[in-house]
């Protein structure tokens, strides 16, 4: 277990305990964050916790090629009832992430800190949000960190208001990653969801290599 102090460092990923966890403490810096990311960790915490850094194996990853579309999916993309914006509210995007209840989850590991260190980094333009409307009505999106020198994307999380739009915005995230060749997107823990979406899981030393840390 590696305690980070004010120097902008992180151990090898690959020194994790056998949960994932790699280092606490440190800070939500724009410099570290990055430097989190681009070297394959994330931090995971609540509010009564320090920060907590955290490099898992295996690691949930979405090739954007292997994109699954369900026929009731396919049907709603047809349909045309979503508008789809990129970084048009990633404020609004990030609070619903923080707030929309979830199935089988009491509370949100996205604290008031959290939302606003990755505020800072939507600011510096690593930090993307996808916004899906209905009728004007912000009702679905997913948020995560662009990584264009590594060609991956960091997916953190996304909510829905209503069927299929968290879908539907993790569908024009793979279009957007594949239209630009990059090679995943991150998408951290195993998720039911994500996994009937596509994903799959790897092993962190498959995934850091393909991160070319």
């Amino acid at each position: 277990m590696y305690y980070l102090t004010d120097t902008l460092w992180f151990p090898n990923p690959k020194n994790a305990t056998e949960d994932g966890l790699l280092a606490i403490g440190g800070d939500l810096s724009v410099e570290r964050l990055l430097l989190a990311y681009n070297s394959g960790i994330f931090p995971w915490y609540v509010d009564d916790q320090p920060i907590l850094w955290w490099s898992p194996d295996p690691r949930m990853v979405l090739f954007p090629e292997k994109f699954k579309v369900s026929k009731s999916l396919r049907k709603t993309l047809k349909s045309e009832k979503f508008k789809i914006t990129f970084n048009r509210n990633f404020e609004e995007v990030i609070i619903n992430c923080a707030t929309v209840p979830r199935k089988g989850q009491s509370g949100t590991w996205i604290t008031r800190e959290m939302q606003e260190a990755y505020a800072a980094l939507h600011k510096a333009r690593h930090a993307i949000s996808v916004e899906v409307w209905e009728n004007e009505k912000l009702v679905g999106g997913l948020y995560g960190i662009d990584l264009p020198q590594k060609k991956v994307f960091c997916g953190e999380s996304m909510f829905s208001l209503v069927s299929d739009a968290s879908k539907v915005a993790f569908y024009y995230l793979a279009e957007y990653v594949k239209s630009k060749d990059y090679k995943f997107i991150d998408c951290q823990i195993y998720n039911e969801h994500l996994e009937s979406l596509g994903a799959e899981e790897i092993g962190r030393g498959e995934f850091l290599e393909m991160l070319e840390f």
